[in-house]
């Protein structure tokens, strides 16, 4: 890890850091891989474990390397980005959320319509498939009630988190722990779980193909910018935009 970065840039993957046309994903993985030591990258992501190991392995032949930190399961994990081994003092007291959470959820979630498990290996979250058509939003107060908190994200996932966690606190938490600069810090993402990324008052990207539902709450965001282009090239855009122009020499 660089021990001053210049830039940490914390990225959404799917339809941001894994978005946009291949030539223009190859070359800003290529520039990543060149500013290892001037910029901290951090994946920051609904996806588990397991499955950014098969993202890294899927996109390495062109060129997207492992990062330096993972946030996953939107916030319930935080891992070494090469080993994508779990590091303790920031899982520990999700985990200590998360705990007897999933036997008092349980009678409120079986049988719901609309929801299906997705084949995660999480241990601190519930992640589900959604059907807008069927699923009632009623059951998200009862869950809350509980002490949970729930993501509707890309019309197509929902997920049940400990209350309190998300991709924003963990990342801020993160940052404290790190005792990295907030000003050096831009996120990108494109759907409704990266919402509490940019809720954070940190330097935002929403990258062009960003979903409607994400895109409405803009007008609330005044440190977030909207790309006009999509997925790294968005990333790409927002970067300029603000102010990090002299990392692309």
């Amino acid at each position: 890890m660089p021990e001053q970065p210049e830039l940490v840039l914390v990225t959404d993957l799917d339809g941001t850091l894994l978005g946009g046309a291949t030539p223009q994903r190859r070359r800003f993985y290529r520039w990543l891989a060149e500013q290892r030591q001037r910029v901290l990258h951090v994946f920051c992501t609904g996806r588990d474990l397991e499955s950014i190991a098969r993202v890294l392995l899927e996109d390495e032949p062109i060129g997207l390397q492992a990062p330096h930190l993972v946030i996953g399961d939107v916030g319930c994990t935080v891992a070494c980005g090469r080993s994508l081994a779990p590091i303790s003092l920031a899982v520990d007291p999700i985990e200590a959320r998360w705990r007897g959470l999933p036997e008092r959820l349980a009678p409120l979630m079986d049988g719901q319509p609309g929801l299906a498990l997705q084949p995660v290996s999480s241990n601190r979250r519930l992640a589900y498939f959604v059907d807008p058509e069927l699923f009632n939003p009623a059951l998200i107060p009862l869950l809350e009630a509980e002490g949970a908190d729930c993501v509707l994200s890309d019309n197509r996932y929902f997920d049940v988190l400990p209350a309190g966690v998300n991709k924003g606190s963990t990342l801020l938490a993160l940052l404290e722990w790190l005792e990295l600069d907030h000003a050096a810090v831009v996120t990108a993402g494109d759907t409704l779980n990266d919402l509490a990324m940019f809720e954070t008052g940190l330097k935002g990207v929403m990258v062009g193909n960003a979903e409607p539902a994400l895109v409405a709450h803009l007008p609330r965001l005044p440190s977030v910018y909207l790309a006009r282009a999509e997925g790294c090239a968005g990333i790409a855009e927002g970067l300029r935009h603000f102010g990090f122009d002299h990392l692309w020499d």
